[in-house]
């Protein structure tokens, strides 16, 4: 016969040779882009967990970056001390980054081909591991003072933790808060429990006792724990700052 006659088993064996082909190379190509994934994450868990003290500006293209994004010390500063945050560098924050965060900061070092360093995190004290002496914002130094917010993650703020760190800011507002407190506190004391008069002397005494006694409190909350006003520790990395 002129013809070979078509043998189908040959013909499946073929076409499943083909298939294992293709299959492997799309395999290896996977796994070199697990394997460059791999990479880039361990490389960036490396950056987060040093501090890179020779550089603190990254060589961002500032057309590519989104300028609702980009903040100034001051404004962040200002953030830290209403709210009594610390702003320190991402080696001290023993929270854990989310997988969220390593893919932003691997899309912008492709997007500016640069490697990001300098990694900074606003977040509450308890979130980070403080040398002695909810919400946390993972930042990168863009140069002049200015950061670059790259991804935000966990739980929002109590809605009145502003107005409760209030007294913390400065001593100013803490003695208006003792003097208010105890204030408060001596109409809550029984008429006539001291005296079967009531006068302003004694409304007097009582708060003046009252006043000494939550200064007391107040003096060893902030001496005996090692605590400081807000300002004094926004950027501090110690925990008795």
């Amino acid at each position: 016969m002129l013809f070979r006659k078509t043998n189908l088993l040959e013909k499946l064996h073929l076409e499943k040779e083909k298939q294992r082909k293709s299959e492997e190379n799309i395999l290896s190509e996977v796994r070199n882009i697990l394997d460059q994934v791999d990479k880039s994450y361990s490389r960036i868990e490396d950056n987060l967990s040093l501090t890179d003290t020779v550089s603190d500006i990254n060589s961002f293209d500032f057309d590519l970056l989104e300028s609702d994004k980009i903040f100034h010390i001051d404004q962040i500063k200002s953030l830290c001390i209403d709210y009594r945050l610390r702003f320190l560098d991402s080696k001290y924050f023993k929270g854990e980054i989310p997988v969220e965060a390593y893919a932003k900061i691997r899309k912008l070092e492709q997007e500016h081909t640069i490697e990001i360093k300098g990694f900074k995190i606003i977040a509450p004290s308890r979130l980070f591991k403080l040398e002695d002496k909810d919400d946390p914002l993972l930042f990168a130094p863009i140069g002049n003072g200015y950061y670059y917010l790259i991804h935000k993650w966990g739980n929002d703020l109590h809605p009145f933790r502003k107005m409760m760190m209030w007294p913390f800011k400065n001593v100013g507002n803490l003695i208006f808060v003792i003097v208010l407190i105890s204030y408060l506190t001596t109409l809550l004391i029984p008429n006539g429990l001291f005296s079967k008069s009531n006068s302003v002397a004694e409304f007097g005494i009582l708060f003046f006792f009252t006043f000494k006694s939550i200064v007391a409190v107040a003096i060893f909350y902030g001496f005996a724990l090692g605590k400081n006003f807000s300002p004094a520790i926004w950027n501090s990395k110690y925990y008795n700052a």
